[in-house]
């Protein structure tokens, strides 16, 4: 992996040296946007409108739109000046249960290594934290930006989580509905019975795909001419509640369950 931020964590009086590393990565396919006829990429040109013309990159500057419909130029000079210092340490400022975090926060993962792998401080780091189940809150500059971050354990290492900011969390409350919807007790038994039959005591991740990303990845191995259609599945007539989640049900039980002792079962 490549190293993408060097530096140490910091708490107290203690220092330790670290690396961080992106822990995921994306593997869907892009695509680009070509010309129909002769399947060239198309080219985008930075145009002006009021000039009426192309203009080269050195006839731009940045700006901040404000209230007044104008905009604010800011020069690469004032940039520089407003951007946070740069830290070489990720500074602890707190420690809390790991279920205080709201998972709304979380952000990006990355994995945090010690520079030396017997380094004693990080790993009585790691052990500390999950002996107590707690997550340390700290905060350091990348790439020119001030990140809160959460520290926890992970497979004897520690994991690095960068946080949203609250005022970065669109408020609940501003969703359109409000009303509360009276829940039947018959529903609410069997939507409960169908999730017990799907509940699995480990969950792996291992088993499911980007089916999209799999099947052009197979098109392109197989330089493949042409997509094959998607099939749709004709909709069927329109069910209860009641009647959907007892066709659910019924399509979950193993095949050795006698039907009928399912349907005493439900009453």
């Amino acid at each position: 992996m490549k190293t993408i931020w060097k530096g140490s964590i910091a708490f107290g009086l203690v220092s330790i040296p670290i690396r961080l590393y992106s822990a995921t990565e994306s593997h869907a396919l892009g695509f680009t946007l070509l010309h129909s006829k002769c399947h060239t990429p198309v080219k985008y040109h930075r145009w002006c409108p009021k000039c009426d013309k192309e203009i080269e990159w050195n006839e731009t500057v940045k700006g901040l739109k404000k209230d007044t419909g104008e905009y604010l130029t800011i020069t690469q000079e004032n940039l520089k000046k407003l951007k946070p210092e740069k830290t070489e340490a990720i500074k602890i400022i707190e420690f809390v249960d790991y279920d205080a975090v709201d998972v709304i926060y979380f952000n990006n993962h990355y994995y945090i290594t010690p520079n030396k792998e017997d380094d004693t401080a990080y790993a009585l780091f790691v052990k500390s934290l999950e002996n107590l189940k707690k997550v340390a809150i700290g905060k350091f500059v990348m790439r020119d930006k001030e990140h809160i971050c959460m520290l926890q354990p992970y497979n004897n290492y520690l994991l690095l989580t960068t946080l949203h900011y609250m005022y970065e969390i669109k408020g609940i409350k501003d969703l359109a509905f409000t009303k509360k919807v009276k829940i039947d007790a018959k529903e609410l038994k069997l939507a409960k019975t169908f999730i017990e039959k799907l509940s699995v005591k480990k969950f792996d991740m291992s088993k499911f795909k980007d089916t999209l990303a799999q099947e052009l990845k197979k098109l392109l191995k197989n330089k493949a001419k042409k997509v094959k259609e998607v099939k749709f599945t004709p909709r069927t007539k329109k069910r209860s509640l009641i009647e959907s989640l007892n066709a659910s049900l019924e399509q979950v039980v193993p095949k050795k369950t006698n039907r009928d002792t399912i349907h005493a079962n439900r009453k």
